[in-house]
């Protein structure tokens, strides 16, 4: 028997785990595919010696996520800041650039300058109290009111018909839609808004790092520490029932809701049940990886410097192609979400060469290819791009599903990023990872919801702390000397 046993080996999973370790509980982790990672991995998709992310590839939180501030990641791997933290072209070679430095971002903004500098300056000088409020269960008492109210004010106003009522030209509402988007939600809605105000005061505070040998550098850090304090980890093993896994007085899983109900059935009270099976997925993203023979040709040069880019056009047009995919409909244009990690991290491909990574949104359930979509795309603001193009992999929503069980219908997010399931994800309460009967839920379907963060791991394992083993719940998570 050990103490706790994770089931998942995601990034929250292995939040949850060392955790627990740490406080010095026996712990064993168990992961379904043969490498751990979850949405952190990395791996050579298209030729040899091209390394792309498999999930996520640039990561606002990693910096700013209260976990991986205490577990102190920048001092175990190597996060790159690049000089522009996203960028947004439009047609005619125009383009949003978003520095970590505001001023400079708004004052190349022209005539909507001071107004996206007044949007976001209060939240991005208090951008670790919009972490903490953002990052938490929603009925938890915040510890920063002034800032949420702040925050909430300005949710209220991008979330709603007013939210061209500040801007004059297209560039500023352009950039706040495409990070608005990671929500793959209809817009103008709460979420969106939401997703568009912290995310977009992250790049200005501590910035969009990506991590210098791709994703898997972060889970490689998590799973270090893990066996350093004693953990085990036991990949190529499904877990489809209780009784695959090791004896525990704690179960936490870094799985789907329906997936820990598969695992847990009658474990789970009766109540709480019932209320885990009105959870919801929402739309999906189909995944497609470049390697390229040289940089994305982007017409506007700044862009050339930029982690992140969103593909979209006008806040107008990202907005249709995102209501196309809420009404179960492929968008003609959709918005792309992309990165070329090799700006900063030229270790991902062979010498001079590139790699780019891009999500395009389409309906829950796709089993639409979107290489070529994806690649219009870019083309349309990158001409000369197809002739870069050297090899491409690429996942649908049905793939995507296929691959990571937590994924259901492609949805990235393993449940609606909607405004209601944010506050109760997955259960209206102030302690959402606890299940009840040793169980908790510790994957990015709990609070605080989507991101490599680390938060809903450390969360739930918190809380078993407190009501399964009668523990102190402040565990130091630094690195020891």
């Amino acid at each position: 028997m050990v103490d706790a046993v994770v089931v998942g080996a995601g990034p929250n999973g292995l939040a949850a785990a060392v955790t627990l370790a740490r406080a010095g509980l026996s712990v064993e982790v168990v992961e379904r595919n043969d490498t751990i990672g979850g949405g952190a991995r990395t791996a050579e998709l298209t030729l040899p010696g091209f390394r792309h992310d498999v999930c996520s590839a640039v990561h606002p939180m990693a910096l700013q996520s209260e976990f991986f501030r205490r577990f102190r990641l920048d001092e175990r791997i190597d996060l790159r800041l690049p000089e522009v933290q996203y960028g947004h072209p439009l047609d005619g070679g125009r383009a949003g650039i978003a520095h970590q430095d505001l001023d400079r971002t708004a004052a190349e903004l022209g005539v909507d300058g001071p107004a996206f500098r007044t949007l976001m300056a209060p939240l991005s000088r208090n951008a670790d109290q919009v972490s903490d409020f953002a990052t938490n269960a929603l009925l938890n008492v915040p510890r920063h009111p002034l800032t949420v109210l702040r925050f909430g004010l300005r949710a209220l106003e991008q979330g709603s018909g007013a939210w061209n009522a500040r801007f004059r030209d297209e560039v500023a509402p352009a950039m706040l839609t495409g990070v608005a988007a990671h929500s793959i939600q209809h817009m103008p809605s709460l979420a969106t808004a939401a997703a568009a105000l912290s995310l977009g005061s992250y790049a200005h505070a501590r910035g969009w790092p990506v991590p210098i040998g791709g994703s898997q550098a972060i889970v490689d850090a998590l799973a270090a520490d893990l066996v350093a304090h004693g953990g085990r980890i036991v990949t190529g093993q499904e877990v489809r029932s209780l009784g695959d896994i090791t004896p525990a007085k704690a179960v936490l899983f870094d799985t789907s809701v329906p997936g820990m109900l598969r695992i847990a059935g009658s474990q789970i009270p009766t109540p709480r049940r019932g209320a885990l099976r009105r959870f919801r997925f929402g739309n999906a993203a189909a995944k497609v990886d470049f390697a390229l023979s040289e940089p994305v040709p982007w017409t506007h040069e700044d862009l050339r410097r930029a982690g992140t880019v969103h593909l979209g056009g006008t806040r107008a047009e990202i907005a249709a192609a995102e209501g196309a995919v809420a009404r179960g409909r492929h968008a003609e244009r959709p918005y792309v979400l992309g990165s070329e990690p090799t700006v900063v991290d030229p270790s991902r491909a062979p010498d001079g060469r590139h790699v780019f990574w891009a999500y395009a949104h389409v309906p829950a359930g796709s089993d639409v290819d979107h290489t070529e979509a994806v690649t219009r795309q870019i083309e349309r603001f990158a001409p000369g791009f197809r002739d870069t193009i050297l090899a491409t992999s690429s996942r649908t929503a049905v793939e995507m599903a296929a691959y990571n069980l937590n994924y259901v219908g492609g949805d990235i997010a393993s449940g609606a990023a909607s405004f209601w399931q944010l506050v109760k994800r997955p259960l209206l309460s102030n302690d959402p990872w606890r299940m009840g009967g040793g169980m908790y839920l510790c994957s990015e379907a709990a609070a605080p919801g989507p991101g490599v963060h680390g938060m809903a791991g450390w969360r739930a394992a918190k809380s078993a702390l407190r009501h399964t083993f009668g523990l102190p719940d402040d565990v130091d998570l630094a690195p020891e000397d």
